[in-house]
């Protein structure tokens, strides 16, 4: 019976005495052999047996038939042989713990003849200390995202230790200090690893955990200062410092005015009001700027760095309801155009809620098809947010200005929205209602790659949530007819948004042409359906030549847009669905009565 892929020059089988599965370790290359006195040995003189260990490791241990032997041998079943030859090293796993499993980590260097020495990252304990391959888990109670405070924190040292191909965010170049504090603000950094001038930092659960010299660097193990530290909802400990500050502040003002007893009693009635009131208003506005950041990779910008890197914000590169957007480039080292949106302080309520939606949303994403937030600035009076460089803008240019891109192009547009759309809705740990998809919040990079941008307006929903109730979003010719019901919304709102824009895309024109020959001609949604029914494609992309050799891909992307424009939210298709029938992937049903109410898509 095989046991393994072929290796020449091998054979692997099992048969009554497990010779051959022997013969194979024994004279394969890449086994290790431990030194013994007498080898090769023969199974005239020794038992053989070879045993595919819980730490991944096939050995080949063998017992002296001869008590009297002169191989050196005890009498015990000694391991002569081993594949792989160095566990801790090669056994690696993408979607697993690696050798040691979670959490846990062996060294290079060890005798792994025996058996893999498994050992926790410090500050943590081993799930089954009889099984310590199946890795390890916190021994401290682990904060949730609402109650993390940094200041509650400190960093195990663990020298020449690595959770390699681990890491969510890498800094360079930057120093130990610098990389212990990009760790306590984010409470998602279990540990740092820096080595050199690199920072990496990494989530739980930790994989694939190696120690050796060759590893060098150290790793940083966030781990509570004590286990009691860690503040509970409503702590005492918390209630009782803030008391005793609060009382000392009383105190000492009423001694410097103790000439006056009236004044000390207004005082003692005065200061906790007014203080219990400062502490509560600049905790929340504390809390709120830390939220931002927990659970982020973005690098916290001065307004000092942001005003050098965009030459005293000279290049601007487009503006939008709440501010305006700027070229810039970081430092040098860095060596990378940014784009930095710059909010209004004139709106100031509005924009300090699009600044927080904008970084707690677009911050947990990562897909091709959305801008990347690299930072921001939240200082003082000055919001702002730091963006990757699309060089060729917002797809608004290309469609309806005197440049407009080939089909082809357009096609792939089409579906990588599609897919970021598909993506922000059902593949985010949160699932994120962009709220304001347009043409001008599509972005082009080199490549003439799509990116969704600007989530200002985003709605983010909790786990248990499919709808929302909130107040109309959006931008006109793009709004959802459900946002003026006063119902409770949905992703479907997008859904919409994007059947218009893809119909936009299709025939590069707006949605709305006021000086179009007609009423109905003059919106598009009207007239692309006149068209479509009446067999008149040509007429929705302008006699181009690419398009109307491709008809077929029209006519499909065509009723895939009239799909999302349907009144009725339950008929739309999900952006999943869209983005499989975009690709040809599953068939694009007819088009449902007008008067129908019942879905024939999912």
């Amino acid at each position: 019976m095989p046991i393994g892929p072929p290796i020449p020059n091998t054979t692997k089988h099992y048969n009554s005495s497990s010779t051959h599965l022997a013969r194979s370790i024994t004279r394969s290359r890449t086994a290790t052999r431990p030194p013994s006195p007498q080898l090769p040995y023969t199974p005239t003189d020794y038992y053989e047996r070879a045993t595919l260990d819980p730490d991944g490791a096939l050995r080949l241990y063998v017992y002296p038939k001869n008590n009297n032997n002169n191989s050196g041998l005890t009498n015990t079943w000694t391991v002569v042989g081993m594949f792989p030859a160095n566990p801790c090293q090669t056994i690696q796993a993408d979607d697993g713990g690696g050798a040691c499993g979670f959490n846990a980590y062996c060294n290079f260097d060890d005798d792994q003849s025996v058996r893999l020495n498994c050992k926790c990252v410090l500050g943590y304990k081993f799930i089954d200390t009889n099984r310590t391959y199946l890795g390890c888990i916190p021994d401290f109670t682990v904060q949730s995202y609402d109650e993390y405070q940094s200041n509650q924190y400190m960093f195990n040292e663990m020298p020449t230790t690595d959770w390699p191909g681990n890491s969510y965010a890498h800094y360079t170049p930057t120093d130990e200090d610098t990389c212990r504090a990009l760790c306590l603000a984010d409470c998602m950094c279990s540990a740092a690893v820096f080595r050199g001038l690199d920072c990496w930092k990494i989530k739980m659960p930790l994989t694939n955990g190696g120690q050796g010299m060759r590893v060098g660097g150290k790793a940083l193990i966030k781990v509570p200062k004590t286990n009691t530290s860690l503040p509970t909802h409503g702590s005492p400990n918390t209630i009782t410092t803030e008391k005793k500050d609060r009382s000392t502040l009383i105190l000492v003002i009423s001694v410097l005015l103790g000439s006056s007893g009236f004044l000390n009693i207004l005082i003692m009635i005065a200061a906790p009001i007014v203080s219990f009131s400062f502490c509560n208003r600049t905790k929340d506005n504390k809390n709120q700027i830390e939220q931002t950041m927990l659970g982020s990779n973005l690098r916290v910008f001065t307004y000092k760095e942001l005003e050098e890197a965009t030459d005293n914000f000279r290049e601007e590169l487009g503006s939008g309801g709440f501010g305006i957007v700027y070229k810039g480039a970081l430092a040098a080292g860095f060596h990378m155009a940014i784009a930095v949106k710059k909010l209004d302080r004139a709106a100031a309520k509005e924009s300090e809620q699009e600044f927080t939606n904008e970084v707690r949303s677009i911050a947990q994403t990562h897909h091709k098809n959305l801008v990347k937030l690299l930072g921001f600035c939240n200082e003082g009076n000055h919001r702002m947010l730091v963006y990757e460089y699309m060089s060729n803008g917002s797809l608004t240019s290309f469609l309806f200005g005197s440049t407009r891109l080939e089909w082809n192009k357009r096609a792939q547009i089409i579906m990588g929205i599609a897919r970021g759309l598909s993506y922000l809705h059902e593949d985010c740990t949160t699932q994120i209602i962009h709220c304001d998809i347009k043409s001008q919040n599509i972005l082009l990079n080199d490549d003439f790659i799509p990116k969704i941008s600007d989530f200002g307006l985003a709605k983010l929903l909790r786990a248990d949530q499919t709808r929302t109730n909130t107040a109309i979003r959006g931008t006109k010719g793009y709004v959802a007819p459900e946002w003026f019901k006063n119902s409770a919304v949905t992703a479907k709102v997008d859904v919409y948004s994007f059947g218009v824009l893809l119909l936009e895309i299709i025939c590069c024109r707006k949605n709305v042409q006021t000086e179009a020959a007609t009423e109905e001609a003059a919106v598009l949604a009207y007239w692309a359906h006149d068209c479509f029914r009446n067999g008149r494609l040509d007429l929705l992309v302008d006699g181009n030549e690419e398009a109307m050799i491709d008809v077929t891909r029209v006519e499909r992307f065509v009723t895939v847009a009239i799909w999302c424009i349907l009144e009725e939210p339950s008929l739309r298709p999900s952006m999943r669905k869209v983005a499989q029938m975009l690709e040809g992937a599953v068939a694009v049903p007819v088009l449902p009565n007008p008067s129908s109410y019942i879905s024939s898509i999912v």
